[in-house]
């Protein structure tokens, strides 16, 4: 009976001590971050996890929103950061005026270099605030941008970068991707958009509207050729569900976009046009990880594994998604934890 006692009580020592080193952490809150207040949510369910920030794309397309039906399995080994970028969703609403006017688009311009410092800065809040060394970056589109000039500027706060649908060069990939786009539509007869491409011409536009018209054709033939994610991967939460955050996230989209496209008669430059990997980005003091869907017309697989066999980086890897776009599914989420855990020694 004594024995049994002590056994008893060991257990409960035991199991005790281990829900005490487990501890849940969920934060949604501004944090300042370049002299505004940025939208950052933090949550997992141990904090003493490894961190993961993502990056979204766009830019401007927030993933704050959305219901833990994405990435929600993560929460049990690592804890999930999402930020809404300068210019995007929460952030934008909490800087912008009640009327938004186009004053106010080109008065506060949106640069590459003003959003990685951002990025930056989030980071050394995160290490210091979660206590961790360093954290993992996973940029998808825009947010490949961000997450290579990140990781590129600071080596040193970063344990891998994870991208997914990698810009490489802007003005390149978007006229590959016309290219490749007219093709399809003539091997379709899709007469619509044939017409369509003639108007608007080879890019790159100087009217962030043309660019916005070549998206609409492209992401037409992405769906067509391509597996989707699950529709409930969408689903607003509750308490995002509303007008006001609705109309940031709206507005935010277009401010964002139009500073991603640039448009010469409000004197708007392009971020897009100034980004050239091949030229400033081909050595890597961190492990590299480059998730690409074979069916991606926006960011080709060509363009981006003629990058990526350039880059110079302790480790590198090359993943080519089937039945992926430029966009998320499945497959592609299945991928990016794969990476997570070998970029940390979590599995071999």
């Amino acid at each position: 009976m004594h024995y049994k006692f002590l056994l008893i009580l060991l257990l409960t020592l035991i199991s005790g001590r281990l829900a005490a080193q487990t501890k849940p952490i969920s934060e949604e809150k501004f944090i300042s971050i370049g002299d505004i207040e940025q939208w950052v949510t933090i949550s997992g369910e141990d904090r003493s996890r490894p961190v993961i920030l993502f990056l979204h794309g766009g830019p401007g397309s927030t993933m704050s929103q959305y219901d833990d039906a994405i990435y929600g399995h993560w929460k049990k080994d690592f804890v999930l950061v999402y930020w809404d970028q300068r210019g995007a969703g929460r952030t934008f609403g909490r800087n912008a005026p009640e009327t938004v006017t186009e004053d106010y688009w080109i008065e506060n311009p949106l640069t590459v270099e003003r959003m990685t410092a951002d990025g930056i800065e989030l980071s050394e809040y995160l290490i210091k605030h979660l206590g961790k060394r360093k954290i993992t970056i996973v940029g998808t589109s825009w947010g490949s941008v961000l997450g290579a000039s990140m990781a590129l500027k600071r080596p040193d706060l970063f344990t891998a970068y994870i991208s997914h649908s990698q810009i490489v060069n802007g003005e390149e990939g978007f006229r590959h991707a016309f290219n490749k786009v007219s093709k399809l539509a003539l091997a379709a007869k899709d007469q619509e958009s044939l017409d369509k491409l003639a108007t608007l011409g080879s890019p790159p536009y100087e009217d962030a509207r043309k660019s916005g018209q070549l998206m609409r054709i492209i992401k037409k033939y992405e769906r067509e050729n391509s597996t989707p994610a699950p529709a409930n991967w969408w689903k607003v939460k509750s308490e995002y569900n509303n007008e006001k955050d609705t109309n940031d996230r709206y507005n935010g989209d277009d401010y964002s976009f139009l500073y991603f496209a640039g448009h010469k008669q409000m004197g708007i430059k392009s971020m897009e046009a100034g980004v050239d990997f091949k030229r400033d980005g081909l050595r890597y003091k961190i492990p590299v990880y480059f998730i690409q869907g074979e069916e991606d017309l926006l960011t080709a697989p060509e363009l981006t594994k003629a990058y990526f066999d350039k880059v110079k980086a302790p480790k590198k890897e090359f993943v080519l998604v089937p039945g992926a776009a430029h966009g998320h599914n499945q497959a592609v989420i299945d991928a990016q934890y794969t990476a997570v855990k070998k970029a940390l020694k979590l599995q071999k």
